[in-house]
């Protein structure tokens, strides 16, 4: 699976992370709100947020959120493979701006990233902070379940602050 894809709809174009993006992420990503539930807190710091976008180039798997109305940033994500599992990967480390934030650009986002996933895998896994509740419940609302059997521990991340999301393929429907 291409892991930087370009992906687009009526509303949003995704695209691969640049270098370039630095400046105009950090515009949204220094808003203090959109980490308040985040288990990394101060992602609205500089530092922090450089070694974050650093990150996210060197993954691989980072794409950058774009309004297709306007052709602004509003945010990113990424795709993560997970390890040791072949027909899952993960989607995680997204954010948009709080212009965007209540609905239709979250799930255009999710829908594209999905869409393309199921092409080639049979789950998208999401690990999502235990007191995250604004991402639990968006991602609750396309349809994501919270997963704890012992049948998905193959999946699970080993951490006490994440809990495991999992959208199947038979069960999509967006």
């Amino acid at each position: 699976m291409n892991l930087q894809p370009t992906l687009e709809d009526e509303l949003i174009i995704m695209r691969p992370l640049r270098e370039d993006d630095f400046e105009p992420l950090y515009n949204i990503a220094k808003d203090p709100l959109i980490w308040e539930q985040h288990p990394c807190h101060d992602r609205y710091k500089k530092d922090v947020y450089a070694e974050f976008f650093q990150d996210s180039l060197k993954s691989g798997g980072a794409l950058i959120i774009i309004d297709r109305s306007t052709n602004k940033i509003i945010g990113s994500s990424r795709f993560k493979p997970v390890k040791n599992v072949e027909s899952a990967i993960e989607i995680g480390w997204s954010f948009l701006s709080r212009n965007y934030w209540g609905g239709r650009f979250n799930k255009s986002m999710k829908k594209l990233m999905i869409n393309y996933a199921f092409e080639t895998v049979e789950d998208v896994i999401f690990y999502i902070g235990n007191k995250n509740i604004r991402s639990q419940k968006a991602v609750e609302k396309i349809g994501g379940i919270r997963i704890t059997e012992s049948r998905h521990q193959h999946l699970i991340k080993d951490s006490k602050d994440d809990w495991t999301y999992r959208i199947n393929k038979g069960k999509w429907k967006i």
